[in-house]
C-alpha cells in the first residue's frame, strides 16, 4: 500500500472485528474512519485506536440509509481528501430457514449485511477509482460458503458478499484498486446482540461455537490485514473455513450430501437420499 499514511473507512468499527481491524490498522499509524451507529462504543474504539499509535475520526454512519452513507463520505473527504482502503465490516445476526424467516427478517438482512456494503462502494469507489489506488476489504463469513441449514437469510448475504467481491476484483484491477473477502467461521464478538430469529437452538449453539474458537477478533483482523498487503482475494482465519471452500470446489457432490444429511437431522425429516455426485462417477 506504499509508504503514506493509510486513510482507512470501517464501518461497524465500535466494536467487536470491527473495532480489532481499527486496532490492527492503528499499528500502522493509520488514520481511521470509525463508522458506526453506536456512538458510546465508538468512543471506546478512538482511545484504543490513538493508544495503538493511529488517529482516529468518528462518523455516526447508518448503512442502511443513503444520505447517511453521503454525509459521511462528504465529510471523510473534506477532512482528509479520501480513503485508501474501505472495509465493509457492519453487519446483523439471524437465523431461520428460507420458508420461516419473515419478509420482514429477509429485507433487514439482505439491506444490512449486503446492500449496506454495496452503498459504500457506490459512495467511495468512484473517488477510489479516479486516484487509481486503494482496496476494498469484504467481511463475509464461511457461511456464505457453507450454507449451514436454518441459517438461510445470514447465508444467502453473507454469499452475496462473496459474489460482490469477486465481482469487484474484476471491475476493480484496472484502476490499481485491490479485493480481499474475508470468510471467517465462528469466534468470540457481538455479533449475537442484533440476532433475530428462534430464542433457542441456533443462537445456543452460535455462542458455544463462539466460546470453543481458539482464534479472537485480532487474529482474523491481523489475517485480514496480511491478506491485503499479500493482494489475495480470500482470507479465512480458521482453518475449517478454508477446507471447507475447497471440499466445495473440488468435492461438490459429497460437500452437497453431506450439507442436506445434516439439515435433514436437524429438522427431523429423514428421507433416503440419493448417493453423493462424487460417489457415483467412481
Amino acid at each position: 500500500m506504499g509508504e503514506t499514511q493509510q486513510r482507512v473507512f470501517i464501518t461497524g468499527a465500535a466494536s467487536g472485528l470491527g473495532r480489532a481491524l481499527a486496532q490492527r490498522f492503528a499499528q500502522e499509524k493509520a488514520r481511521v474512519v470509525i463508522a458506526d451507529i453506536n456512538d458510546g462504543r465508538a468512543g471506546e474504539t478512538v482511545a484504543e485506536v490513538t493508544a495503538a499509535g493511529g488517529e482516529a475520526l468518528v462518523i455516526h454512519c447508518d448503512i442502511t440509509d443513503d444520505a447517511s452513507v453521503e454525509q459521511a463520505v462528504a465529510t471523510v473527504v473534506e477532512a482528509w481528501g479520501g480513503i485508501d482502503v474501505l472495509i465493509n465490516n457492519a453487519g446483523v445476526a439471524s437465523a431461520g430457514t428460507v420458508t420461516d424467516t419473515s419478509m420482514e427478517d429477509w429485507s433487514w438482512m439482505i439491506e444490512t449485511n449486503l446492500l449496506g456494503a454495496v452503498r459504500l462502494c457506490r459512495a467511495w469507489l468512484p473517488l477510489m477509482q479516479r486516484q487509481r489506488s486503494g482496496h476494498v476489504i469484504n467481511v463475509a463469513s464461511a457461511a456464505g460458503i457453507v450454507q449451514s441449514p436454518g441459517m438461510a437469510s445470514y447465508n444467502v448475504a453473507k454469499a452475496g458478499m462473496i459474489a460482490l467481491s469477486e465481482t469487484l476484483q474484476n471491475e476493480l484491477r484496472g484502476f490499481g484498486i485491490g479485493v480481499t473477502v474475508a470468510c471467517p467461521s465462528f469466534f468470540t464478538t457481538n455479533l449475537m446482540e442484533s440476532y433475530r430469529g428462534p430464542s433457542t437452538g441456533v443462537r445456543d449453539m452460535a455462542g458455544k461455537l463462539m466460546k470453543r474458537s481458539k482464534l479472537t477478533a485480532a487474529d482474523i483482523a491481523d489475517a485480514v490485514y496480511k491478506a491485503m498487503e499479500n493482494g489475495e482475494l480470500f482470507v479465512f482465519g480458521h482453518g475449517e473455513a478454508r477446507i471447507a471452500y475447497h471440499f466445495k470446489r473440488l468435492l461438490p457432490g459429497t460437500f452437497y450430501w453431506s450439507t442436506a444429511r445434516a439439515a435433514q437431522k436437524m429438522f427431523g425429516n429423514l428421507v433416503e437420499l440419493e448417493p453423493n455426485a462424487d460417489k457415483q462417477k467412481k
